[in-house]
């Protein structure tokens, strides 16, 4: 299961508990929407925090495969190079 979907379920699953809770709980109507909108926002921040941490983990994975590839490729130009200097018999 990938990290991605795992924060996804737990946000939603979050979510809909507190919706639940608060639907659930003996308070008045405009008690209620103000707890579903303080909710809302709240689960939007997470969403937004993990989005952002994710992208920030996306990024250095990327940033490191890019690296290593330029580290590859100039590991290979070297042997070519060597292979082009060696004297054909």
């Amino acid at each position: 299961m990938s990290a991605a979907k795992f924060f996804a379920g737990f946000i939603v699953g979050g979510a809909i508990g507190a919706i639940a809770g608060i639907l659930l709980a003996p308070k008045s109507g405009e008690e209620t929407r103000a707890l579903i909108a303080d909710s809302a926002k709240d689960v939007a921040r997470r969403a937004d925090e993990t989005v952002k941490e994710i992208q920030s983990k996306a990024d250095d994975v990327v940033a490191d495969m890019q690296k290593k590839g330029d580290e590859i490729r100039e590991k290979l130009q070297n042997l070519l190079d060597k292979k082009n200097e060696e004297p054909v018999s």
